[in-house]
């Protein structure tokens, strides 16, 4: 069961800036950033709010490291904006396989290391009418209080 919209990544040239405009303009601020060698990105996650499942939701900044990068591929293609919307769920390996049984192609065989430590899947965009869509299992939150 998909529990939240986890996050809405959008795709930039230029990730200081970008995160400078959604500080500046909106009082967003980065709750995590990381380089995802993997996925050819620096990426900067957003915190907009709390959810009643206990995760979050975000806005997620990407700027490619790299040229080949699926990112930077798109970024060549359609300029900045968004790039997808992630849902987030208990379990990505259950979910990703409910959702290929209706015939939608899920993109990795396998769910790979995604932000924060999440574990993540992609959808075909052609079977989401255009957009990119992706299933996010969370890390656990480790707690401050003990």
């Amino acid at each position: 069961m998909l529990t939240r919209i986890d996050h809405i990544g959008i795709a930039c040239f230029d990730l200081d800036k970008m995160v400078e405009f959604y500080r500046s303009t909106y009082g967003f601020e980065v709750f995590h950033s990381e380089v995802n060698e993997e996925q050819g990105v620096r990426e900067a996650m957003l915190k907009i709010n709390e959810t009643s499942d206990g995760g979050a939701s975000y806005l997620q900044l990407l700027e490619p490291t790299r040229e080949d990068s699926t990112v930077a591929k798109w970024l060549a293609k359609n300029g900045e904006g968004v790039h997808h919307i992630a849902f987030g769920t208990a379990d990505v390996d259950a979910e990703a396989a409910d959702i290929k049984e209706k015939g939608v192609r899920v993109l990795y065989e396998e769910p790979r290391r995604g932000s924060m430590g999440s574990r993540i899947t992609f959808l075909h965009p052609k079977d989401c009418h255009g957009v990119l869509t992706e299933l996010v299992t969370s890390a656990p939150v480790e707690s401050s209080e003990h």
